[in-house]
């Protein structure tokens, strides 16, 4: 009688391949959209996903202006900023930030959803948003992500 042994084998940088995609922002719900880009840069889509190792890919979002938010979240919803100053407290709706600074709703939405350590902050680097359709990235050849 043979005995049978199945081996977990844990990420390691010799294993882990790390892929480009392409998200386009337009007409999609940011929760929805920014939950999936997080598993995708925690690399959670992979078969030897592996939590202390950093095994996930490159996302750029483009069209970030134009992610939607449902019901009256866009009158609705408060970013709040704290200086640490007495008097620093500064609120800003979701309307507001997305005239301002587009691309700023959906790095916080991912960068909340990621890991609060240092694995996360190295996460979050491989997340590229740009407001319009254009990117400098296409030497790297993405490849486009639908939901």
């Amino acid at each position: 009688m043979r005995h049978l042994s199945f081996k977990t084998k844990s990420a390691n940088e010799s294993i882990v391949k790390r892929d480009w995609y392409v998200v386009d922002a337009t007409n999609q719900t940011l929760g929805r959209m920014t939950s999936r880009i997080a598993s995708i840069l925690r690399g959670k889509n992979k078969t030897y996903y592996t939590p202390h190792f950093d095994c996930g890919d490159y996302v750029i979002v483009t069209n970030s202006g134009k992610a939607l938010l449902t019901g009256n979240k866009m009158e609705d919803k408060d970013y709040i900023t704290y200086s640490g100053h007495p008097g620093g407290q500064k609120h800003e709706s979701a309307k507001e930030l997305v005239g301002r600074r587009p691309n700023l709703m959906i790095e916080r939405a991912v960068k909340g959803m990621l890991p609060k350590n240092r694995m996360g902050r190295q996460m979050y680097t491989k997340l590229f948003v740009y407001e319009s359709s254009e990117h400098p990235h296409s030497a790297q050849q993405p490849k486009e992500l639908k939901f």
